[in-house]
């Protein structure tokens, strides 16, 4: 939550420190001429922190937290929270910021990142991924802070605008609670006996690689192939985080070396058989939330824009105008198939944009789905397409786990250190705690 007003209630005792003066109820906090007001009074506190008294029975909820944020399923929705409740400023807006320990955040990452009545398998593979994922983050973090770097993530150039987006943008907490990290809405989302059973079998327990913790990325589905992690973000290779065909055999009949576009096209048009290539209702209901399942079509998916439309959105969505939208030209493509550089080319202005992410934020109100598309361009008058068609593949960026594959390897009856090591080749399991 990041506001200029936050209204909560405190459903037990908490104490506000440093004083100890106790707090029930619902409060507001603002932000008003440089400070912080609690309940209409000003304070000479740059943050305040209300800490729970009996931590085990005490919550916190929030109201009107946005989940989703920029994508196709966005809302509000008032949640709940166990552990401490600190409030800062931030950019002339107040911050909520939730602290807990690890293994109580894990509870509520793998009840809301999945449903609750997942596999256990595949609940602790997920439990084990989360972990690792989050200290790895934490330790780049203050590595990053130490360094005393300025963190580069964009390349621009008159004829190139190259971004990716990592978690770098917090400073002020390990990670945030929505999509941008991993998702984390308290204990909104109804855990479950297993998911608790989950995170204490996986206790302490790590994915390695060269004795450090794994950036373990994962992505609602991969499509088919899953996508290194240099070709999404920063061109920093991890051995663990390769191009994995989702399938105990390479499908035949097809060249899956996508970064041939030929190859790319002919997956992409296709549906080879892939573990997370399923429409089994039981086995996506264990990976997909009530608002995840508002998505059908996520191993193949279409897409038409009228030409009025694509324009006026890429030029709203990229601050250029480009006219007419001419053509949408594959320029360069990751292992998965997803595009890593896309040139659009207009009847004004020709840019090649890049990397993942950013290509499915500009052709999107929200995101696309993925950046694995090829492009088809009708009713063509003077050069000038009069609709485009995008035909795609998987949803998300398609690094690491697969949750949808993870889900129907659950299924199948694999162990979770089997879907675990089939994600992340080279990686091992180790209790580091």
């Amino acid at each position: 939550m990041y506001q200029p007003e936050i209204i909560f209630r405190l459903n037990e005792r908490y104490l506000l420190a440093p004083n100890g003066v106790p707090f029930e109820g619902i409060q507001k906090v603002e932000y008003l001429d440089g400070k912080i007001w609690l309940n209409d009074e000003m304070t000479d506190e740059e943050e305040l922190i209300f800490e729970p008294v009996r931590y085990h029975e005490a919550s916190f909820e929030l109201n009107d937290v946005t989940i989703g944020i920029n994508f196709h399923w966005e809302r509000k929705e008032d949640q709940t929270f166990k552990g401490s409740l600190k409030i800062m400023i931030e950019n002339e807006k107040l911050t909520a910021i939730n602290i807990l320990p690890l293994e109580d955040y894990l509870v509520s990452v793998i009840s809301s990142e999945m449903s609750a009545t997942s596999s256990l398998e595949l609940l602790k593979a997920h439990a084990i991924i989360s972990r690792s994922w989050l200290l790895a983050q934490t330790e780049k973090g203050k590595n990053l802070q130490h360094s005393g770097k300025t963190y580069q993530s964009i390349s621009e150039t008159p004829e190139e605008y190259i971004r990716w987006y990592d978690r770098e943008d917090h400073l002020n907490f390990d990670v945030c609670a929505d999509d941008h990290c991993q998702r984390y809405q308290g204990i909104t989302r109804q855990s479950t006996e297993l998911v608790e059973q989950a995170i204490a079998a996986t206790r302490g327990m790590l994915l390695m690689n060269d004795g450090r913790i794994c950036d373990a990325r994962f992505s609602k589905s991969c499509g088919g192939i899953a996508e290194t992690f240099e070709n999404v973000w920063e061109p920093e290779v991890h051995s663990y985080l390769q191009a994995i065909i989702d399938n105990p055999n390479a499908p035949e009949g097809f060249d899956t070396d996508l970064t041939n576009e030929a190859a790319a096209e002919k997956w992409i048009r296709n549906a080879p058989p892939a573990f997370c290539n399923t429409r089994d209702k039981e086995v996506l209901s264990q990976v997909l939330n009530d608002y995840d399942q508002e998505t059908k079509d996520f191993y193949r998916w279409k897409l038409t824009y009228q030409q009025a439309d694509l324009a006026e959105l890429i030029t709203r969505k990229s601050g250029r105008d480009f006219g007419a939208i001419l053509d949408l030209v594959p320029v360069e493509r990751g292992k998965s198939g997803r595009l890593k550089k896309l040139k659009i080319v207009g009847s004004k202005l020709t840019l090649t944009i890049g990397k993942e992410l950013e290509i499915r934020k500009t052709l999107s109100e929200s995101h696309l789905y993925s950046s694995a598309f090829v492009v088809d361009k009708l009713n063509i008058t003077d050069s000038i397409p009069g609709e485009f068609v995008l035909t795609g593949a998987g949803w998300g960026h398609g690094v690491g786990l697969c949750q949808i594959g993870a889900a129907m390897m659950g299924a199948k009856g694999y162990k979770y250190d089997e879907i675990l090591l089939h994600y992340f080749r080279g990686a091992s399991i180790s209790k580091e705690y």
